[in-house]
């Protein structure tokens, strides 16, 4: 008995059909890629929902919290961490701001520059919310035996590695974090 195809292969199966002449296989990968990374964020969101938080401010704090003491970074640099706009970033920390999850200031270093820094409540809500994603993904990961995550680590670690450009000098713009 032959298993029931998943949703992937019965769109391949139906443009094998209508285009013969093109060679489908790309969706086999892709399409899938697209779908897991599809139905992994919504199983994440459900975590940052649970700690009261939009994906996009859980990347906000997880990247103040990254930086270390003091847990501050610039604005502009947060949203390159993010790759979002800056009027975007501005909304994000308006409404983490007015949550009471970080405070901004005037920069030390640059009298006109500003910084985006973590409260103790930002910081206490981002370890808490953290661990539970750490959990989380553990969890989501536990569906395959440890050799076939490492070696998917493996695939998509050189795949990646193809397509994304080379890293940024430290302090210019950065990859989508992921947290």
């Amino acid at each position: 008995m032959t298993e029931p195809l998943d949703h992937v292969a019965r769109i391949q199966a139906e443009w094998a059909r209508e285009r013969p002449d093109l060679d489908v296989s790309p969706q086999g990968v892709i399409g899938r890629l697209h779908r897991v990374a599809a139905l992994l964020t919504d199983r994440l969101c459900v975590v940052y929902h649970r700690h009261g938080l939009s994906e996009g401010e859980f990347d906000v704090l997880a990247a103040l919290r990254r930086a270390g003491d003091p847990f501050e970074r610039a604005p502009g640099e947060l949203a390159s961490f993010t790759m979002v706009t800056t009027g975007a970033m501005t909304k994000r920390l308006d409404r983490l701001e007015r949550a009471g999850l970080l405070a901004r200031r005037p920069s030390a270093s640059d009298g006109r520059g500003r910084v985006v820094a973590l409260t103790p409540a930002g910081r206490d809500l981002i370890d808490e919310a953290f661990a539970d994603h750490m959990r989380n993904e553990r969890r989501l990961l536990n569906d395959l035996a440890a050799a076939e995550a490492d070696r998917l680590q493996d695939l998509l670690t050189a795949w990646l590695a193809r397509l994304e450009p080379p890293r940024a000098p430290r302090g210019s713009a950065a990859p989508q974090d992921f947290s």
